[in-house]
């Protein structure tokens, strides 16, 4: 097949492809570069493909344009599946970026842990559904959704769904929508559970495989930042003052952030410029003249203006945005430490989710990341202090000229002292200009359970992985804003683990808890329901390594066993911790 340059040879539709171009994009990634043109031919498609590889936009671009607003007007015709909330979140999102300039294109994310009444709702005009199996079979059984006009299926990580005991409900879902469906699979891996279910529901598909290279960044020292998104921008220039790079870069996910952003920055007296894809080639080729002869010390630029970039010098990148893949993020970090030499990225993350993203791109790459603050105005001029002390020094090393020491002279017998002397020198020299940006500190929010009211939540770890109290406690607390004080009874019991923990912080905890581990163990996390009925009980089934069909009912039936441990362990875990 002929490799698709960009995203201009596929002629999608205008308002794709503004949409596109505003989300930063403009040369496709090689799994998009396959699939998309595969799909919009009506083929089945197998892509495996890990993540951060670009498959969401790869399935979305085809997807979107699949429906029909005027012939079924109110029917979903495609329907996703994803393995947890945080995924189809992201690809909800993903899709309404992606149709932001067209109209009657209408996604909804249903999955569990979310108002049942409001999914029913927004249901009833959605054309897209994303979602959990688990949620989209309980809406299947209220006939609150119907799919007997979808036209394509996407199975996005395939691989996770059934690990997750997701099995029966897929291909449950899968046996309740049209013959003549479209069916599109992505999976990191190809066990015989996913090869049984591609030769059962899939016709004649098209395999796509991308052999994703192993770059190497151990002379990158990485870092991030945790800030309010409102002072981003305050961030950037904090670690701009500080460690006043000859040469950095600093990335943007859209041309918009990076014109928006290098125009504060030369306003407030940085030397940046822009590079994106709306310049002219004369533009980009000064912009970068500059950079590279050091004119210019602050390059704010897009992923894809940024390829072909060649600057040996760059000290430092910064990722005003998170990158969109893995790939992107090999790519900016890559600007530095080039040829043998040392090199330092920092990411500036707003918020726990972008940290974990942060994280879970650092691990997919086998390196590390490390969390520091962003430095105070006291740090800038401590650093700034330092750094023209050692210039004095390496002077006073050397040969003073005579001039100077004849000025010193006339001014003593004038009646000054050599201190004040040498005070105003340093200030004629060295002067500083403040920075008029308040310093960032970062603050660990204490919760306050002010009703007093908890949730129970159930992870798929216990005695038998010998999980103890302070296990759960210490990974809660790291993923979220919670401390060890507000979290209640904790019961253990041989395959699972249940948590008491504040009403009001549940959806939050669950949702931080996706990708952590326990005992070095990955946990799957999610509501405790005691209240379901017999058949929810037995749909809604939660997954652990020693047993598949742990269901909701059977945890249930052991909640009144004594747990090894309680509450009381907890506390005191938590004041060991302060």
């Amino acid at each position: 097949m002929e490799f698709i340059s960009n995203f201009e040879e596929m002629e999608l539709d205008p308002k794709i492809q503004r949409a596109i171009e505003e989300m930063g994009f403009e040369q496709p990634t090689e799994i998009q570069a396959q699939a998309i043109p595969l799909i919009r031919q009506g083929f089945d498609v197998i892509g495996r493909s890990q993540t951060g590889t670009g498959k969401t936009m790869a399935f979305a671009i085809p997807a979107v344009e699949k429906i029909d607003i005027y012939r079924e007007k109110n029917a979903v015709q495609v329907l996703i599946m994803c393995p947890t909330r945080e995924l189809a979140v992201q690809c909800s999102e993903e899709i309404k970026r992606l149709t932001k300039y067209s109209g009657g294109v209408k996604p909804v994310e249903v999955y569990g842990g979310a108002a049942m009444d409001r999914q029913i709702t927004r249901l009833k005009h959605a054309n897209i559904v994303i979602g959990t199996p688990g949620r989209i079979m309980d809406h299947m059984r209220r006939k609150t959704l119907k799919l007997d006009n979808i036209k394509l299926v996407v199975l996005d990580e395939a691989d996770e769904m059934l690990s997750m005991g997701f099995k029966e409900d897929m291909e449950t879902i899968l046996r309740e929508t049209p013959q003549d469906r479209q069916t599109v699979l992505f999976s990191a891996t190809m066990p015989p559970s996913i090869m049984a279910i591609t030769e059962e529901f899939q016709k004649d598909p098209k395999l796509i495989q991308i052999n994703k290279k192993q770059v190497t960044v151990d002379n990158i020292e990485q870092n991030y930042v945790d800030v309010p998104m409102g002072r981003k921008s305050d961030a950037l220039k904090l670690l701009l003052h500080y460690y006043k790079p000859s040469l950095a870069m600093v990335f943007c996910n859209t041309k918009k952030m990076v014109d928006e952003l290098s125009e504060d920055l030369v306003k407030s007296g940085f030397n940046a410029e822009a590079l994106h894809g709306d310049l002219k080639q004369s533009q980009r080729s000064t912009v970068m003249d500059k950079f590279r002869y050091g004119s210019t010390a602050i390059l704010v630029a897009t992923d894809v203006a940024a390829r072909g970039i060649d600057v040996n010098d760059v000290e430092i990148v910064f990722n005003y945005d998170i990158p969109q893949n893995n790939e992107y993020y090999v790519h900016r970090i890559g600007r530095t430490g080039r040829i043998g030499k040392k090199g330092t990225s920092i990411t500036i993350c707003s918020g726990r989710r972008q940290v974990i993203t942060m994280k879970e791109i650092a691990h997919a790459l086998k390196s590390t990341v490390t969390e520091i603050d962003v430095p105070t105005n006291a740090d800038i001029h401590s650093r700034i202090n330092e750094t023209n002390a050692q210039k004095v020094e390496e002077t006073l090393s050397g040969e003073i000229s005579q001039q100077y020491k004849d000025m010193v002279n006339s001014l003593l017998a004038k009646g000054y002292s050599l201190f004040d002397i040498a005070s105003a020198g340093l200030q004629m020299n060295f002067s500083q200009t403040e920075t008029n940006i308040s310093d960032i500190v970062k603050e660990r929010k204490q919760y306050k359970n002010a009703d007093n009211k908890f949730s129970k939540i159930i992870l798929d770890i216990g005695r038998a992985s010998r999980v103890a109290p302070n296990h759960l406690v210490a990974s809660i607390t790291e993923r979220s804003m919670l401390h060890g004080a507000d979290i209640g009874k904790i019961e253990i019991y041989d395959d699972y683990s249940v948590v008491a923990i504040p009403s009001a912080s549940a959806d939050e905890v669950i949702d931080m808890m996706y990708g952590a581990k326990v005992c070095g163990k990955p946990v799957k996390t999610r509501l405790f329901e005691e209240k379901l009925n017999r058949s929810e009980r037995r749909s809604n089934k939660f997954d652990n390594n020693k047993k598949k069909n742990h269901s909701s009912k059977n945890i249930s039936k052991q909640s009144s066993k004594k747990p090894v441990h309680s509450r009381k362990n907890a506390s005191r875990h938590s004041k060991r911790q302060g």
